[in-house]
């Protein structure tokens, strides 16, 4: 009973989150032009390794708690995290605006009565105003069109060939960040064996620190060459590649622990880069439909990675954690290797694809804004 309840939370917990990554790097997208945009999701991104980072600090702490209460300290951690996300989403309600509105468009007249109370969100206020909101509409027109959209325009979207390397490479680096945040700690373990659980926890946290400075240094890099994204999404990863082989060949526990630190740092731009490169791919061709669905199913198809490594690998694969030594878990290492190369396969036949097919594309597409004048004018 108590697995089918974890099981359960499980669930509901991926059908509440699911849409928040894809649905905050479309929503960067519509502030942003595109040349912009891997630093800015970069910065969101953020949150998820100081995240990481702070959870290995704070878990310490909570493990001081055990029994307070009657609850164990991971029961304290998830209380007090999940009851900070509660009252952070509330608020958003208030703070967060929609999308940004037209200098053109009069203000909408508010609701009032029990129209209001029954019908309304709370209402943010603008996000640009005076000349900032007139500079953003022309340099982004095209985020002020809402379009309907129909079942007809999302099949499209699934027919798109470009959508499949973009899963295959969210696939390999979700993949493999998952895998580490979830068995860092064992990893760790595995190669100090000495450490205590305190020390462990400690350990844990620099990898993310690592991640965290990649994404600061490399995205903005990325945005100010745009056209070479793919460069800044295959380095990393085979930075990634040359980690794992360190944590798993090198020849003492601390040489192969600063591994993991190379992993943690080639994991930093990738998910940005991925994504700002979907946004760009599928605007020109499918519109801000095509953005919102192509990064929502990028992502989702894509975070089949972490379940690969969280069920098959380390401690789902029994013979290889049952490894004496330094081939401990060397066989859930190698399979991370392959599912990165996979990815870095996928950006390089993606890459030579699109200057090929979508080149014509940009050439012949006539601007709507600013922003996709700029690109066309860049691309010549």
């Amino acid at each position: 009973m108590a697995k089918k309840k974890r099981s359960l939370v499980r669930l509901l917990l991926g059908i509440v989150i699911a849409g928040m990554w894809p649905g905050m790097a479309y929503y960067l997208t519509i502030f942003y032009p595109p040349e912009d945009t891997g630093k800015r999701i970069g910065q969101y991104f953020t949150a998820a390794q100081v995240s990481a980072a702070v959870v290995g600090l704070v878990s310490a702490g909570f493990q001081q708690m055990d029994g307070m209460g009657g609850l164990a300290g991971f029961q304290w951690m998830f209380l007090v995290y999940g009851i900070v996300a509660v009252i952070d989403g509330v608020l958003l309600l208030w703070w967060l605006p929609d999308r940004p509105v037209a200098p053109t468009d009069p203000p909408t007249a508010p609701l009032r009565g029990w129209r209001r109370r029954l019908l309304a969100l709370p209402r943010s206020p603008p996000a640009l105003t005076g000349e900032d909101a007139r500079v953003h509409y022309a340099d982004l027109t095209r985020v002020y069109r809402t379009p309907a959209w129909t079942l007809r325009d999302l099949c499209r979207i699934l027919a798109d060939w470009r959508l499949y390397p973009l899963t295959v490479m969210y696939f390999g680096v979700v993949g493999v960040g998952i895998g580490v945040q979830v068995f860092a700690t064992l990893i760790i373990r595995s190669l100090l064996p000495q450490l205590s659980s305190v020390q462990l926890s400690l350990l844990f946290a620099p990898i993310w620190i690592c991640d965290l400075i990649a994404i600061l240094v490399v995205t903005p890099i990325s945005d100010r060459h745009a056209r070479r994204r793919p460069v800044f999404f295959v380095l990393p990863a085979a930075l990634q590649i040359a980690g794992l082989l360190v944590v798993t060949y090198a020849d003492n526990g601390w040489a192969r622990y600063s591994g993991l630190l190379i992993v943690g740092f080639g994991l930093g731009p990738t998910v940005p880069v991925c994504m700002t490169w979907t946004s760009e791919i599928f605007q020109p061709r499918h519109g801000e439909i095509g953005v919102a669905a192509a990064t929502a199913l990028v992502s989702g198809f894509g975070n089949l990675g972490s379940v690969t490594t969280t069920y098959a690998l380390y401690t789902g694969w029994e013979s290889d954690a049952a490894r004496e030594g330094r081939m401990k878990y060397r066989g859930s290492n190698l399979a991370m290797i392959g599912i990165l190369a996979a990815s870095i396969v996928a950006a390089l036949g993606m890459w030579a694809a699109v200057r090929v097919v979508d080149g014509k594309l940009v050439e012949e597409a006539t601007p709507v804004d600013g922003a996709a004048a700029r690109k066309m004018k860049s691309a010549k």
